[in-house]
């Protein structure tokens, strides 16, 4: 039984780890993509009024869009979400992750208890 729950954790571990890695890689794929459309997009001094105003009337027209066309503004926004499809492969991975190393360091025999419940101050 012990041996089984060995396995188990590793083939967590394991999974957590892939998939975690590979989802990390594309997304800051997907980041590194979209820095390079918004320098170029943007005009080239960052602190200008340009910039400001550029990024004021997108929102202006997010804004409108949201207000009186709906189905375009979800269409949108699905995109968005769609792009960032690979943050649900961090997220699985963190969760296998954390729970394979959490039942491989949580020994009991390892954590300090005391009578009271009270907890060790430094």
């Amino acid at each position: 039984m012990a041996k089984q729950q060995t396995t188990s954790n590793n083939f967590h571990a394991v999974a957590g780890a892939l998939l975690f890695s590979f989802g990390l890689a594309l997304l800051t794929a997907n980041l590194r993509e979209l820095a390079v459309q918004a320098s170029t997009s943007l005009s080239s001094q960052p602190g200008s009024i340009g910039a400001t105003m550029e990024l004021a009337l997108a929102g202006l027209r997010a804004l409108q869009t949201y207000f009186f066309d709906q189905s375009t503004f979800q269409a949108g926004l699905d995109a968005m979400l769609v792009s960032l499809w690979p943050l649900i492969l961090v997220i699985i991975g963190a969760i296998l992750l954390h729970g394979a190393v959490g039942n491989r360091f949580g020994n009991t025999r390892l954590a300090r208890t005391f009578p009271s419940g009270e907890c060790e101050s430094e």
